[in-house]
């Protein structure tokens, strides 16, 4: 595996609807309040503890922070413009060619089918791939989650492959797409 640059410091990042800020101590009970649902978590990777317990949100929240400071993923708080509360995560990794998993997200069910997270994860690709210049991303669901293939779609990655992996919900295939920067450059030019 190649060596990693680490990342700058995480950007806010605002679209139409939405401030994308750095993920912070502070959202923690939100966190705790929202993540633990079964729809939201059961097409995650299967090392998100279920039942999610008590202190899951802290717990994980001290493994972002630690993460980031070493400069190894980015962490996004997702809120709505005008109202400071975390509602959504997006993560991205710190760019490696051999790595067949760049980004990841998860979003409130009460904000589901407004396409928020499509509005989210252009923000975070075209951060990647256009300010930092990297040259694609690849990006991963579990096979029966239409809703985030949905956003890959959207963005204009193809499908590499299917490989099986373990999600909460039990062992499935998951969908390894690629999105290169050609084709975001294309598409955004539309």
């Amino acid at each position: 595996m190649t060596e990693t640059i680490p990342l700058p410091p995480t950007p806010v990042l605002e679209t139409a609807r939405l401030v994308l800020r750095p993920l912070a101590e502070r959202d923690t009970a939100a966190v705790q309040r929202i993540f633990p649902q079964w729809e939201l978590v059961k097409h995650l990777h299967a090392g998100v503890p279920w039942p999610y317990p008590e202190d899951g949100a802290a717990t994980n929240m001290v493994q972002c922070l630690e993460d980031r400071a070493k400069g190894l993923k980015f962490y996004w708080a997702i809120t709505l413009k005008g109202c400071d509360e975390i509602r959504g995560r997006i993560d991205l990794w710190a760019y490696d060619p051999e790595r067949r998993d760049s980004r990841g997200f998860w979003l409130d069910p009460e904000l589901w089918g407004q396409g928020l997270m499509t509005e989210a994860a252009n923000a975070v690709t075209d951060y990647a791939l256009v300010t930092l210049g990297w040259p694609h991303l690849y990006l991963t669901n579990a096979i029966e989650n239409r809703r985030s293939a949905r956003v890959k779609e959207k963005q204009g990655a193809t499908l590499a492959y299917t490989e099986p992996y373990d999600f909460v919900v039990g062992r499935m295939d998951r969908q390894v797409w690629l999105l290169t920067r050609e084709a975001w450059l294309a598409r955004q030019a539309k």
